[in-house]
């Protein structure tokens, strides 16, 4: 009888191609694809982070009204606006009014919310709605899944609060991949660590950013560059020093209502990464998981439910 990996693995491959094209991206994913651009200043990543954390609101805002909220003066707003690619500002405002009107005509209708527990799930359900509506197109994820099933080794970098989630992904992937290598200390032990990888044969780092953002992390990005190393990144945003770094960014939200931040959409993306890799190889991956099965049995791993 097959284990639950096996069997899900068999029956849960990614389907490529939109499997929904009548469903609309995300709006923070909208925004983020408007704004991703590389060359965009400091204070231009503030109005655009602005602008996908209070879509609803600041589309109907004055240019004057804007840039008080942001701390940037008026020309600094015509100058983001330009630089994302339109005329000026009203050309852009009428833009993030279609989104932010798209926003209130499909969500649902607020509820009351007896307490902060039920509104910390009510924010991770919508990021998980956000998360959903992207994954309509999966082509993304594909070619990121065979890109890291195909480095061998695969390094997995995860420092400070984002080293569990780090953990996660790399315990799954050891089941799929033969040579999977955890990186959870910064510095030179990072580095250290990067830089064996790209002379083993490594091509990919997958590296997860999660707030607060640590410099440990951007550091080690540069390094891995540098080294030659190719970087996937799973962060809570889509612009920004280390996201400017990254060759692909998969920017899902966090949950930020309570004093410790939740991750219910960055944990998602990173299982749906994972069933990427095991698609990737089919073959591979079911003789590791046989393997592992035989292992397991044999040594007691695990209880009997």
């Amino acid at each position: 009888m097959p284990s639950p990996q096996q069997a899900r693995a068999q029956a849960s491959a990614i389907t490529s191609g939109k499997i929904a094209p009548e469903v609309e991206a995300a709006p923070t994913s909208q925004l983020r694809a408007l704004f991703d651009r590389p060359r965009l200043s400091p204070g231009q990543r503030r109005i655009a982070q602005y602008l996908i954390e209070h879509i609803t609101e600041a589309a109907f805002l004055s240019i004057t009204d804007l840039a008080e909220r942001v701390g940037v003066s008026q020309p600094s707003v015509t100058r983001f606006a330009a630089a994302v690619g339109f005329s000026g500002y009203p050309a852009l405002r009428e833009k993030l009014q279609s989104i932010a009107l798209g926003t209130l005509a499909g969500g649902p209708a607020e509820e009351d919310r007896a307490n902060e527990l039920q509104a910390a799930v009510d924010a991770e359900i919508e990021n998980l709605e956000n998360l959903r509506r992207d994954f309509a197109d999966p082509d993304r994820v594909i070619a990121i899944g065979r890109e890291l099933s195909a480095s061998t080794p695969l390094t997995v970098l995860g420092l400070r609060i984002s080293a569990s989630l780090a953990e996660y992904f790399a315990y799954a992937a050891r089941r799929i991949h033969p040579d999977v290598r955890l990186v959870t200390l910064g510095g030179t032990v990072a580095y250290d660590a990067l830089l064996q990888s790209r002379e083993a044969g490594g091509t990919w780092v997958l590296a997860f950013s999660l707030p607060r953002h640590a410099q440990e992390t951007l550091t080690a990005v540069r390094v891995a560059r540098g080294a030659g190393l190719r970087v996937a990144l799973i962060t809570d945003l889509a612009l920004g020093p280390v996201a400017d770094e990254a060759d692909i960014t998969f920017a899902t939200g966090t949950g930020s209502r309570l004093v410790f931040d939740s991750y219910a959409a960055p944990g998602v993306m990173a299982a749906a990464l994972l069933q990427a890799m095991t698609d990737a190889d089919p073959e591979r991956t079911q003789a590791r998981l046989e393997s592992y099965e035989q292992i397991s049995d044999q040594h007691q791993f695990f209880l009997r439910d």
